[in-house]
Formats: C-alpha cells, sequence, structure tokens
C-alpha cells in the first residue's frame, strides 16, 4: 500500500515540476499578478493532488488541469466581482522578458500589452490567454473554459478587437517589425 501511495506521489511530483513553468504563465496571464498567479497555481496543484488518481489516469491530465485552474479563476473572479483581478500598479507586470531584440522596448510593449489584457473582462481574458498564449485549438479553449466552441471564438474575438482599440498597443505590434 504504502509503495503505491509513493509511486502516485512521484508521479504528482514529476507532472507537477514539468508543467510548473506553464502552469505558472498561463496564471499569471489570467491573474495579471506574480502572487496571485502562484496562489492559483499553488490552489489547482492541491485540489489536483488529491484526485491524484483520477487525473494521472486522464487522457490529458494537463487539460484537466488547465480546467482545474480556470475554473478556480473564475471562482475567484466569481467572488470579487466588483475587483478585478488586475494589478493596482506596475509591479508585477514587468516580469516576463522576451529573449531576443531591444529588451527595453520590448519590456515596454510587453507591459503595455499586460496592462490591456488586465483591463478586458474575465471569459474575454481568459479565451485570449488560451487562445494566443496557450496556443489551444477553439475545442481545446472550449473544454478547459467549459464552454461552447462559439463562446470562445466570440469572446476571443471581442478580446482582439479591445486590444486592438488600445491606443498605443497597435503601433507597438506593427513598428519595426516587432510582434
Amino acid at each position: 500500500m504504502g509503495d503505491r501511495k509513493q509511486a502516485r506521489d512521484e508521479e504528482f511530483q514529476s507532472f507537477m515540476t514539468g508543467r510548473w513553468p506553464r502552469l505558472m504563465r498561463t496564471a499569471f496571464l489570467l491573474t495579471g499578478e506574480q502572487h496571485a498567479a502562484e496562489d492559483l497555481v499553488q490552489s489547482t496543484l492541491e485540489q489536483v493532488y488529491v484526485n491524484w488518481r483520477r487525473v494521472g489516469s486522464a487522457d490529458d491530465p494537463e487539460a484537466y488541469v488547465r480546467r482545474v485552474m480556470i475554473n478556480a479563476h473564475a471562482r475567484r473572479h466569481r467572488r470579487r466581482l466588483k475587483e478585478f483581478l488586475a494589478p493596482r500598479d506596475d509591479s508585477g507586470l514587468a516580469h516576463e522578458v522576451p529573449d531576443t531584440g531591444d529588451r527595453i522596448a520590448q519590456a515596454d510593449d510587453r507591459s503595455a500589452l499586460l496592462k490591456a489584457l488586465a483591463q478586458l473582462p474575465a471569459r474575454q481574458r481568459e479565451a485570449v490567454v488560451l487562445r494566443y498564449w496557450e496556443d489551444l485549438t477553439e475545442t481545446q479553449a472550449a473544454e478547459a473554459m467549459g464552454c461552447s466552441v462559439g463562446t470562445v471564438k466570440s469572446n476571443a474575438a471581442k478580446g482582439i478587437a479591445k486590444l486592438r482599440a488600445v491606443e498605443g498597443l497597435a503601433e507597438t505590434v506593427t513598428q519595426g517589425g516587432r510582434k
């Protein structure tokens, strides 16, 4: 009995260690704050650990965990309907810096994009993050969000339209071939 529990614990630890950076990135993009992202990933992994036998035997454990994280984020957002989980200042926004090119300009562009992303409603933000940062298909994003493909398409389109309407943001994307 103890050997099975130890094997399950090792399997969970291996999964968690391998997925931690990607889970943190997704959580950061959803919450907009480093500490909130850490809390979200930690609470998600706590839930997953309790149910690891079921999660580990799922067809796609990573998709299962992503769905748990999206649900946890949605629950937090519903509890704080008036206070969206967006940073109050710039302190948590510049943690990820791209690897190539002019680092200062890229950090500024990334900061502007993250600020704009933080202004989107939760469902639009989730759709944009899952479709364009996580590079999930519409079907995978719909499964992660617990909604229809049409809802993902609609929320992603509205979110992208709002991001394009942010003054100065569209110019940074098109200047000098930067993305």
